[in-house]
């Protein structure tokens, strides 16, 4: 546990669902409340290659966790991360609202936009557009009210992130796709297909 102060303790797991992600870690986290328990930490994922995560953010199984800043910049020192498919709403099991947004990445070495594919995906959670006014919405009445909200915009920038590599024989994290995503993906690999002339 030494090496990895973002470990659980022996006989606990930590296996969330988008729902509970979003509601319990993000949402929690964009309001300035305390986080139960406060094991994931704040990363800036960009400058780390996915196989660098190890002892930076919170490891469960062959998964990584951490909270990280909403950036366009997906860039690495080996690599980027693209974006894969379209938004899918993550939505609340008690209201039947959406409470975030889960985007797909897949990690490519080398330059965009001729990098290699990898095994590595990510899930990018973010609050809604609703999520976020909820999170800010609160009329300021003082200056220390100014100072919270001005916080609590800065804290909505966050992202969670789960981040993980598939096996050979594995399909994703057994989250099935709808055709629609399949397409998707599917027409990423044509840009690695070259035809004769």
């Amino acid at each position: 546990m030494a090496d990895n102060p973002f470990q659980l303790p022996p006989g606990f797991r930590f296996f969330p669902t988008d729902e509970e992600l979003v509601v319990h870690f993000l949402q929690r986290k964009a309001a300035l409340l305390p986080l139960h328990p406060d094991v994931i930490p704040d990363l800036d994922l960009y400058p780390y290659d996915p196989w660098e995560l190890n002892g930076k953010a919170l490891s469960e199984g062959k998964q990584w966790y951490f909270y990280s800043r909403r950036t366009q910049n997906r860039v690495t020192s080996s690599g980027y991360w693209k974006l894969l498919g379209t938004e899918e709403p993550v939505i609340s099991s008690t209201s039947n609202n959406k409470i975030g947004i889960k985007r797909y990445f897949g990690f490519y070495v080398g330059k965009a936009p001729s990098g290699i594919k990898t095994n590595w995906t990510m899930h990018e959670y973010r609050l809604s557009a609703v999520s976020d006014t909820c999170a800010s919405s609160s009329t300021p009445r003082s200056s220390k009210r100014r100072g919270h909200r001005k916080a609590v915009n800065e804290y909505s920038g966050y992202v969670l992130c789960r981040v993980y590599e598939r096996g050979e024989d594995e399909d994703d994290d057994g989250t099935e796709l709808s055709c629609l995503d399949e397409v998707f993906l599917s027409l990423d690999d044509l840009d690695e297909i070259s035809l004769p002339n």
